[in-house]
């Protein structure tokens, strides 16, 4: 049995398992399994995200509050989305209003997909009093540029024609005049975080469409198409601002939106679970604990490069409270999470043992969840 602290709280702190459970779901079971296992343990519950899906829920759970608008989707029909607000901060997911899962039947729409809704949700923001806005980038349906959001905050984009031009990332091989309007001051006295990992720049072989457009169903044809469009766009912005940062790292992230804050709404970009955990608050709710638990759908080696248990992971030992892992599945050998912190990883899949149906780490996710918790207990907090 590991024997470390004997007194204090535990904090649960996961990410989400992709495809079986929210971080808050996570969390909720784990700490169910530790309290079977070790009644009357004082167990807190903080999921965590990165900046991509989960970061509005995440910030919910730590006493933000819910906002919900309708906004234009990707390909523009209505969407309920949701905000989460709290003492002059915003927290925007860019997935929430221009994401790969809000697409009509699932019918990607790599060229025409646009942000136009994620500009309506930072101007909700702002409509709300807020000075500062979180900016969780991930999972979107566009490669844009930004395009759309700076639409919605007021920019206005012209073909040779005068007309508007049309959403999404294709369209901008045709823009011949840039205004930003009432952009500038919309956002006068408002800072902007990007929460990001991503440092992939705008154009390019690295570049968002070169990158992620594949994922958004783009074609090669379509990539060199996007790519053509954005470094139109960018050489458009940059004419205008008297600064180029096409090149700068996270310019590239989620289909540019990154680009688009960095170069038309000030942004500056903190890696995501980094500026997720100060906004959550991990440090208090770290301090005095005993251990802290987190994990996501799968620890492996991307884990290490930034992802929400890593962070965890270094926050916690920083703290000098252990930290444990469990994971769906666990790709990491124990050299290797241990080499990253942890005290400790659990694999759904494992504790399901050898005879158990194909998926079922996904299928029984939430009941082997309270497993892990049962072991965690066992391992760290009998006397």
């Amino acid at each position: 049995m590991t024997q470390q602290h004997t007194t204090g709280h535990v904090v649960i702190a996961p990410d989400k398992f992709k495809g079986s459970l929210t971080a808050a779901e996570a969390a909720a079971r784990i700490a169910a399994g530790i309290l079977r296992a070790a009644p009357g343990t004082d167990v807190r519950l903080l999921p965590v995200a990165d900046g991509g899906e989960g970061t509005v829920l995440a910030a919910l759970a730590a006493g933000f509050t819910r906002v919900e608008t309708t906004v234009d989707g990707p390909t523009g029909d209505p969407v309920q989305a949701a905000i989460a607000v709290k003492d002059g901060t915003a927290v925007v997911e860019a997935a929430q209003a221009s994401g790969l899962t809000l697409l009509p039947g699932g019918v990607k729409a790599a060229l025409t997909a646009g942000s136009y809704g994620t500009g309506q949700l930072i101007a909700r923001a702002l409509e709300l009093g807020c000075t500062r806005i979180v900016l969780g980038l991930g999972g979107v349906a566009c490669t844009d540029g930004g395009a759309g959001m700076a639409q919605a905050l007021g920019a206005t984009l012209r073909d040779a024609d005068g007309t508007e031009l049309a959403p999404g990332g294709a369209a901008l091989r045709r823009l011949d005049r840039l205004d930003l309007g009432t952009l500038p001051a919309t956002l006068a006295g408002v800072e902007v975080v990007i929460a990001s990992d991503v440092d992939n720049p705008l154009l390019g072989a690295r570049g968002a469409a070169a990158v992620y457009g594949p994922q958004k169903g783009a074609s090669p044809a379509d990539v060199a198409e996007l790519d053509a469009a954005l470094e139109h766009w960018a050489d458009a912005v940059a004419k205008l601002t008297g600064s180029d940062l096409r090149e700068t790292p996270g310019a590239g992230a989620a289909g540019g939106l990154g680009f688009g804050a960095l170069a038309l709404l000030g942004a500056r970009v903190q890696p995501g679970i980094e500026l997720l955990l100060g906004l959550l608050g991990f440090d208090r709710a770290v301090r005095g604990a005993r251990l802290v638990v987190t994990g996501e759908g799968c620890l492996d080696v991307q884990t290490l490069h930034g992802k929400a248990p890593a962070g965890v992971a270094a926050a916690a030992t920083g703290a000098g409270v252990p930290v444990a892992a469990v994971a769906g599945r666990l790709e990491l050998d124990e050299p290797g999470w241990r080499g990253a912190g942890f005290a400790a990883a659990y694999a759904l899949e494992l504790l399901a043992g050898p005879d158990a149906e194909p998926g079922a780490s996904l299928t029984r996710a939430g009941e082997l969840a309270e497993l892990a918790g049962e072991r965690l207990a066992e391992q760290f907090l009998r006397p």
